[in-house]
């Protein structure tokens, strides 16, 4: 008879995600994802000035940050038919590849990390074995004896305080762990390295931004950031030089750290190799153009899809082709549950028919998340890291095929392999060191821009509402690190009419649609085996491995303004 297991909260996410699962004969025979807040964005948006929505739409999540902000001046600048300059251009890649590289440190650090790594076993290890390794696979400052062996204290006072933080509540010395005490080790050491360069790195955002997680300086038409090497209060000779030092940073940390240690966790658990597949579509909006037009295809990341893992052909986007169910999900739509909806006339109206919490099991015969289902040509379709190298290696990108078949050869597996939970968090690393190394390039091109004179920042045209048609509507795309992510706005009359959100974890965790069909997250899970049901460490990696963002996804929202929780600080 099979077994019933719920996850709830799914930790080390962004949000707040359920999961349950039936467990027969091992292994999980079935699952359904549960988003539990609702996301109510769309609403607050309605009869604003649209020139305002990215400061309220990237308030959508504090770890996305960015993301949404980029994908909203979009969606305004296409309704509007508004052209950036070449600056704002290059301070927009610069800002989205920070954000890139810096969230895919945190997810493989400080997310995913310690479902591969036994933190208890890393307490029996060797410093100097320890040392040996990491000389073996890096060239890493840090990595003497001393080092490893005052980490391993660090570990163990936390342990003796019986206040462990980052180390309780977790299934320590589980038998699905794999590596030996002294790769444990070491991978620990890094985790809290990797809480130092985030701290350092990040700062691109606060020169860039102005601040960070919600950045600043982004316009309608460009950026707020003036450029003038002239100047102390503007982006000068002086800044340029730092933000290219802090980019080679991040690069010399993924080069350094990220990529050996990908390549060093990742032949101990070669199974995960054939696990956690999910629906094998994949599909990439593309990103970061290389020109300055409006509808401009030539891109650093290319648009695509790949159809049942087939990797001999790239298939075009129409995004006339997306739509989004509400069969299971607590919404109602006009047309009736079973209707496939568009999002540029998608709708936001929350209808909450689940069980009053606590209960025991979701019905997942009904409505049973308040994340819809999106669709293309009526298919689910996975979207992230995964889903862009894939589209790039299979477009003949040069230098993702270079990286991919890097990875592949060193773990002696074919690209099969890709199409799994350990393909998506090698994918995660490779996209890091791909984009590290791009931002050199942007951070030059600005830099050639100023020396010869160009200062533009802004469009200028098209600023004043009463240029605008009486309606106009927009779309405008981003490829967060979490994925495919899409914003419409409808204008009318100078104000937003309708405005509707399809983020990457939407995609990932939505729930059954109008026929039944799983979506990423659920139809991965199914397979995967389990060493100890009490313990699903097995049913967190192939999760982890997408980075769920929930907040996103779901949004928390009283519409009758009752207080549903106040957080005091002493």
């Amino acid at each position: 008879m099979a077994e019933r297991l719920v996850l709830d909260p799914v930790t080390r996410i962004e949000g707040h995600l359920r999961i349950e699962a039936s467990v027969g004969d091992g292994q999980v025979t079935e699952a359904w994802a549960s988003g539990t807040m609702f996301r109510g964005m769309e609403l607050v948006l309605q009869g604003r000035d649209p020139r305002d929505a990215w400061l309220f739409t990237q308030r959508i999540c504090g770890v996305c940050t960015t993301v949404h902000a980029l994908a909203s001046v979009r969606a305004v600048e296409d309704a509007l038919g508004i052209t950036i300059p070449p600056n704002a251009r290059l301070i927009r890649h610069l800002i989205a590849a920070a954000q890139n590289v810096h969230d895919h440190v945190i997810h493989f650090y400080i997310l995913h990390a310690l479902d591969w790594v036994d933190v208890s076993s890393a307490l029996a290890a060797d410093p100097e074995a320890t040392a040996a390794l990491s000389r073996s696979i890096t060239d890493w400052d840090r990595s003497g004896v001393e080092h490893f062996a005052a980490v391993q204290q660090r570990v163990q006072k936390l342990v003796d305080s019986g206040q462990p933080g980052f180390l309780g509540s977790a299934y320590w010395g589980h038998p699905a762990y794999r590596l030996p005490p002294e790769a444990n080790l070491l991978a620990v050491s890094h985790y809290l390295d990797a809480l130092e360069f985030q701290r350092r790195y990040i700062r691109l955002h606060a020169i860039l931004g102005a601040k960070n997680p919600h950045i600043q300086t982004l316009l309608v038409g460009g950026v707020a950031h003036p450029v003038d090497p002239n100047s102390q209060n503007a982006l000068n000779a002086d800044e340029l030089g730092f933000i290219a030092s802090l980019a080679q940073d991040g690069l010399d940390f993924v080069r350094r750290v990220y990529i050996p240690d990908l390549l060093l966790v990742a032949p101990f658990y070669k199974e995960w190799a054939g696990i956690g597949a999910g629906v094998g579509n994949y599909l990439s909006y593309g990103d970061f153009a290389l020109e300055d037009f409006v509808g401009s295809d030539s891109v650093f990341l290319p648009a695509g899809r790949i159809v049942n893992r087939d990797l001999s052909q790239v298939l075009p986007v129409d995004m006339g082709q997306v739509s989004e169910y509400v069969t299971r999900s607590w919404y109602d739509y006009a047309e009736g549950d079973a209707a496939a909806v568009h999002p540029s006339v998608g709708e936001t109206r929350p209808h909450y028919t689940g069980p009053e919490a606590p209960y025991s099991y979701l019905n997942v015969d009904e409505k049973y998340s308040w994340i819809k289902a999106p669709r293309y040509e009526d298919v689910p379709y996975e979207v992230g890291p995964l889903a862009r190298m894939l589209v790039a290696y299979a477009s003949g990108h040069q230098r993702v095929r270079e990286l991919v078949d890097l990875v592949l050869s060193t773990l002696e597996v074919g690209p099969e392999a890709l199409f799994s939970t350990l393909g998506r968090t090698a994918a995660r690393g490779i996209e890091a060191l791909l984009m590290a190394e791009k931002m050199g390039d942007w951070v030059n091109e600005l830099a050639a821009n100023v020396g010869a004179g160009d200062l533009r920042i802004h469009a200028g045209s098209q600023w004043d509402p009463s240029t605008w048609p009486k309606e106009a509507v927009g779309f405008g795309s981003h490829e967060a690190p979490r994925g495919a992510l899409g914003h419409w706005v409808r204008i009318a009359d100078g104000k937003i009419a309708n405005y509707q959100c399809v983020v990457p974890t939407t995609w990932n965790a939505s729930p059954r649609d109008a026929q039944g069909q799983p979506g990423p997250y659920e139809l991965s899970l199914v397979g995967t085996p389990l060493a100890d049901p009490e313990r699903p460490l097995e049913i967190l990696r192939t999760i982890h491995s997408f980075d769920p963002c929930l907040a996103c996804a779901v949004h928390l929202l009283d519409a009758t303004g009752k207080v549903v929780a106040k957080v005091t600080t002493q």
